[in-house]
């Protein structure tokens, strides 16, 4: 049975987005706009007192485990992207007084190092139309600046992570991005007065602002690790409590398309066709090469309502509507993955919580929070209800919504 409540009169929260953790100490060092917000995190967990270890098999910037952790509950968690996984890590890690120290004795000499323009700066990362993002000041100040953190720290781990998510937070308040939407849009040019002070006040108030966050350990202990959600983690068999995550929504929004400026200056990218093969092999993923892989991938089994969905929108005639088919066809046969892939790990009467929106494609409405229930019925899970909690936006049927369950 079923239990789905029909969306009331809601508003749209900015709470329940991303831009309730910007200020929030460790959950603000870096933006990922399609991340959630740690206020509902907290809300599903004050609702299991009691919980032993919290899972999340979509990673994304760590919210639900520091969430977690913070309230001294362990937590796991896992994602396919490795810079992800390197930002989890070091906001779930511990810090002590004399790593603190020792990073802003080393932020300080690498600023130092960087503002030298007499030295010679390294290459810059093979970003795409790079002069876009930032003008030659401030590209041969990061270059410099990025050199100088690796030679000042390429012994102690904890201090390299610190400087780097300053570093990250810095390149971004550096660059001409408008950073407030996906796409990435840019200003026309850099208005004087952005800032105060020149680049390396910036890092160092950068600096500031992580060690700030850094300085306050989390009761609990999180282990963070590469995996793929769609496989589970089988070494974790009947380990896990709880389950809240949120995974990525079927909108073809794409992680790893906001992520790219960080991760190429981070060496986790070096080449453009990186992107579109780990979008491949995310859920939802459509950048790059993943979108031309869509026009040839066949479904091969998928929930009873995916299927008519999936022809509906094929059938409206528009320029991709034999992509997009495919991609609500794909994205729904990589959840179903999941859900059998976490039946292993889940211990008896364990509770999953999946925040999910709907979406809407050339007019046809796909309900993923309904096509999720269904899934996890088919599963095993019990108990499945589906509550709206948000209007998304000024779309009249986009909704935000809590699909649980229990594990029998």
């Amino acid at each position: 049975m079923v239990s789905v409540s029909a969306p009331p009169s809601l508003r749209q929260r900015a709470d329940y987005t991303y831009r309730f953790n910007d200020r929030v100490a460790r959950h603000g060092w870096l933006r990922l706009t399609p991340a959630y917000s740690i206020r509902i995190v907290e809300e599903l967990l004050s609702c299991h007192p009691d919980v032993k270890c919290v899972f999340d098999p979509f990673c994304g910037t760590g919210t639900t485990a520091l969430s977690a952790i913070q309230r001294g509950t362990d937590a796991l968690t896992i994602d396919i992207n490795p810079f992800l996984v390197w930002l989890a890590r070091a906001k779930t890690a511990c810090y002590s007084p004399e790593t603190l120290t020792e990073a802003r004795q080393a932020a300080d000499d690498a600023a130092h190092q960087a503002e030298d323009t007499s030295t010679e700066a390294p290459p810059p990362p093979a970003i795409h139309n790079i002069s876009r993002w930032w003008g030659s000041t401030e590209l041969g100040f990061l270059c410099r600046l990025k050199a100088s953190i690796g030679a000042l720290t390429e012994r102690e781990t904890a201090v390299s992570d610190l400087l780097q998510v300053a570093f990250c937070r810095t390149l971004m308040r550096l660059s001409n991005a408008a950073f407030n939407h996906q796409s990435m849009s840019f200003r026309d040019a850099r208005p004087r007065g952005l800032f105060e002070g020149d680049a390396v006040e910036v890092f160092r108030r950068e600096v500031e602002q992580v060690l700030a966050g850094a300085s306050h350990d989390p009761a609990g202990s999180a282990v963070v690790r590469q995996g793929n959600a769609l496989e589970g983690m089988p070494e974790a068999k009947r380990s896990v409590d709880l389950v809240i995550t949120s995974p990525p929504y079927a909108n073809r929004m794409s992680y790893v398309r906001e992520l790219r400026p960080y991760m190429y200056w981070t060496d986790y990218f070096r080449h453009s066709r990186d992107a579109g093969e780990l979008d491949w092999r995310t859920v939802g993923g459509t950048w790059g090469i993943a979108t031309s892989r869509l026009s040839e991938w066949k479904m091969n089994s998928s929930p009873a309502t995916v299927a008519p969905l999936v022809e509906r929108i094929r059938k409206t005639g528009k320029t991709h509507a034999e992509i997009l088919g495919n991609y609500v066809a794909k994205y729904f046969s990589d959840m179903e993955s999941h859900f059998r892939s976490l039946v292993p790990m889940l211990d008896h009467e364990a509770a999953v919580h999946y925040v999910v929106g709907n979406s809407v494609f050339y007019g046809v409405l796909v309900p993923t929070e309904e096509i999720f229930a269904e899934m996890l019925d088919s599963v095993g899970f019990s108990k499945i209800e589906v509550r709206a909690i948000r209007k998304r936006n000024s779309k009249r049927e986009l909704f935000e919504f809590v699909v649980s369950a229990t594990w029998k």
